[in-house]
């Protein structure tokens, strides 16, 4: 929680006995390497804060391959957040890419924290903006960087997930075959 707690405090101000409260809103939670937090088709009740591991998410195209969206690691929150939303079924999968422990919270316990402690809605306003922006930055350069030049920015952005993720998860998110991506790095190591 002190984790968490540190994060609030980033984003927003919160008197410290109402930091103190928010644990029993929380759910810890740890998933095994390759172990799902949430299945595609399945319903999506909770979002989770990484409190230390390493997440990605993704969703099965029409011919069976995983299609990376994206990655979150420690103080990111990750969920399929339109269907945590609107109670509706995942149209993404995450799956945890290293040991990894959460602190998750359900859609009900939030609104009912949100209502008890409005304070920190500016703190999810603040990070949900700041996650909305990067998602443009990054279909940006999708249009406009070579695939080169997007593993380059990725790396130089990124390093600590050139390290802890594989690489055919990595050129899926970069949208390139795992081939592609070694050569690439064979060319930007030499």
């Amino acid at each position: 929680m002190q984790q968490l707690a540190t994060h609030i405090r980033k984003f927003c101000a919160i008197e410290p006995e109402k930091i103190s409260e928010l644990e029993p809103w929380f759910e810890p939670r740890t998933f095994r390497k390759k172990q799902f937090l949430l299945q595609e088709g399945g319903r999506c009740n909770e979002k989770f804060f990484i409190v230390k591991g390493c997440v990605y998410i993704y969703y099965l195209r029409p011919n069976g391959v995983e299609q990376t969206i994206d990655f979150a690691i420690e103080n990111w929150w990750t969920s399929d957040f339109m269907a945590f939303q609107q109670h509706t079924a995942a149209q993404f999968s995450i799956r945890a890419v290293e040991n990894t422990s959460v602190l998750s919270i359900s859609a009900g316990r939030q609104h009912a924290l949100l209502e008890k402690m409005p304070e920190l809605n500016s703190y999810f306003h603040f990070v949900f903006q700041k996650s909305y922006a990067a998602s443009q930055v990054r279909i940006r350069k999708l249009y406009e960087l070579s695939k080169e030049e997007l593993y380059r920015d990725f790396s130089r952005q990124f390093p600590e997930f050139i390290q802890r993720v594989p690489q055919y998860l990595l050129a899926s998110f970069l949208g390139f075959t795992p081939e592609y991506l070694s050569e690439i790095r064979k060319k930007y190591i030499s």
